[in-house]
């Protein structure tokens, strides 16, 4: 059972990831979807008790943030995995200028989760970590 973390600021291709990847096998845990804490935790929730494969598709930005999945996944027997999204600030702006206006996070947003990002470490209790970026054409690269 695998539990995905995806790490990473605004617009650099995180759900478009789960999508090509993920969309057949896992559950995806959004709070752009659920839109509160409670309901994650809830739907987080019975993806554990169900022994379900699911990726958390949020910024999780700090060690802290992270830490609510990890904890509670590697009690329930899950294989921690985190997916680290390059990072830079203009190209992730460029691309958040491109989405709809229903789908566009105001550029203060992007920003403060930028300055709050910590990359990942196996001590933070991952079995596996990777990272992504976005080439030209709009493929990913992916290394561990």
């Amino acid at each position: 059972m695998q539990a995905i973390l995806f790490i990473g600021i605004q617009a650099t291709g995180k759900s478009t990831f789960y999508k090509e990847h993920f969309f057949q096998t896992h559950v995806r845990i959004s709070l752009d979807l659920l839109r509160t804490r409670h309901r994650e935790a809830a739907f987080l929730d019975v993806c554990q008790q169900t022994r379900q494969p699911f990726v958390v598709d949020n910024t999780n930005p700090t060690v802290a943030d992270r830490q609510r999945y990890i904890e509670s996944s590697k009690r329930a027997g899950y294989e921690i995995i985190g997916y680290y999204f390059e990072s830079k600030v203009g190209d992730a702006l460029a691309r958040n200028d491109q989405r709809t206006e229903t789908q566009r996070i105001p550029v203060q947003g992007v920003l403060h989760t930028a300055k709050r990002l910590v990359l990942p470490s196996y001590a933070e209790g991952f079995s596996r970590l990777y990272y992504v970026r976005l080439a030209d054409n709009g493929t990913f690269c992916v290394e561990e």
